[in-house]
């Protein structure tokens, strides 16, 4: 990789964390398409290494608010879905897979916007980890499910929540990649370099989540998600 598209990468993932840092969403969605731009074959593995140290610490500064219950059945349906979300890469066509995905996001967000509010229940709960067990160990991108999930929660809960159920479901998809020979090691090495951007942007995320309110936030999922799904069926 040349210096520029390096430096370019760096950028990205800083701007990328800093994002997700304070609204607890959106960086498989900045990163995967520069990633994937400027070389696809960073694609899923370093976006999922990548995400590893920032959720783990976006979970532990929020760990008050965490939805342990909700947390818990997520993360046994993102488990249950993991090895689908492999054979899906394995039998589906990219764009195909991209289109579904993106059309099935957009309508979730559409309906969302005028759907009365509501307290996730343990079919949301499955269900979106499901979802985000197919689609992230696929594509890198599995926030949409979370964030729809979510959406009525308090900011800190769903920062939190969402952080612990993509750590341990990055990992899982990370050793089902290697363990299926999907994964190149040299990807590690490129998250491990761009620690320092990754860690710049968290941090900067600091002086900013704290100020984010409910009615912003929400609004903030509902245009991830429909962004999110544009991408998907675009690319």
């Amino acid at each position: 990789m040349s210096t520029e598209m390096l430096t370019v990468l760096a950028l990205t993932v800083a701007v990328a964390a800093f994002v997700q840092g304070s609204s607890g969403l959106g960086f498989a969605l900045i990163v995967a398409p520069v990633a994937g731009i400027l070389d696809p074959g960073l694609l899923p593995v370093f976006v999922l290494a990548s995400m590893i140290p920032l959720n783990l610490y976006v979970a532990w500064r929020e760990r008050a608010s965490l939805d342990l219950r909700g947390a818990g059945w997520i993360t046994v349906a993102r488990l249950a879905a993991t090895p689908g979300g492999l054979a899906l890469l394995w039998l589906i066509p990219d764009r195909s897979l991209g289109l579904f995905v993106g059309i099935a996001t957009v309508l979730a967000a559409v309906v969302s916007l005028a759907a009365p509010e509501f307290t996730p229940g343990r079919a949301a709960y499955i269900g979106a980890g499901a979802v985000t067990g197919l689609t992230e160990t696929a594509t890198g991108i599995g926030g949409p499910p979370l964030a729809l999930v979510y959406q009525h929660r308090p900011p800190a809960e769903l920062r939190s929540t969402v952080a612990l159920c993509f750590l341990v479901g990055e990992v899982a998809s990370l050793v089902v990649l290697f363990a299926t020979g999907e994964g190149r090691p040299e990807d590690f090495g490129w998250a491990v370099v761009l620690l320092p951007a990754i860690a710049g942007g968290a941090w900067l995320s600091r002086l900013v989540h704290q100020r984010m309110d409910a009615r912003r936030m929400r609004l903030f999922v509902l245009v991830f998600a429909l962004v999110s799904g544009l991408v998907l069926m675009w690319g």
